[in-house]
């Protein structure tokens, strides 16, 4: 999960709290074929003769088809109470190089000879594997055999508005580092390149 959607999650949470409303989040991975998938990019370069272009060789994702993600979001919604989190079960996760190799096939090619894989490396701050837990989260089963309830001491961010409109003020005048570093801060588990626990705490003063 990327920094910006936790912050997503944490304001989810404040306005559950707050109200005493059943709002809850709940983490899945990709979408088959959803826009940002990695699937249309594929076709779209398959039409064009390839390469399929790959991160990493060891990049992992977890996959989900676009029925299977709303049917479990609409019973998770059943099951919700206020600040709950959910992680849908999707699996295991698969290599994105085998997901383009299998795709390669299916439209009766051979990759490296017909279709060529090209390695482009990951982007800044991308990871290798999806990671569905922080160190501090437990799941727990549900009454649904498919999704789990995540048990984590939230804490209550009292000035989490005025950090988002922080981030908004920061990313609007294109400060990039002041960006990452205050991120860093509305987000703990966030551990970004460059930021240390001394910025971290000098962010905290100002």
């Amino acid at each position: 999960m990327g920094a910006t959607k936790r912050v997503g999650e944490l304001r989810v949470h404040q306005a559950a709290v707050c109200h005493a409303l059943p709002y809850a989040r709940i983490r899945f991975g990709n979408v088959l074929s959803s826009r940002g998938s990695v699937i249309p990019l594929f076709r779209r370069q398959l039409a064009r003769g390839g390469p399929l272009t790959v991160t990493d060789p060891e990049a992992m994702r977890y996959f989900m088809t676009i029925p299977e993600a709303v049917q479990l979001v609409l019973q998770a919604s059943v099951l919700a109470t206020a600040g709950d989190i959910f992680v849908l079960d999707m699996g295991e996760p698969v290599r994105i190089v085998q997901l383009a190799r299998d795709l390669i096939e299916l439209h009766g090619l051979e990759p490296e000879r017909d279709i060529q894989l090209e390695f482009i490396g990951q982007r800044s701050g991308e990871k290798l594997v999806e990671e569905l837990y922080f160190s501090s989260e437990h799941p727990e089963e549900t009454a649904h055999e498919a999704i789990r309830r995540v048990r984590t001491k939230d804490v209550q961010k009292l000035n989490l508005a005025a950090e988002i409109e922080r981030l908004q003020t920061l990313a609007k005048s294109g400060q990039r580092k002041e960006l990452v570093s205050w991120l860093a801060v509305v987000v703990p588990e966030y551990r970004p390149t460059g930021v240390t626990d001394s910025t971290r705490s000098s962010n905290d003063r100002a």
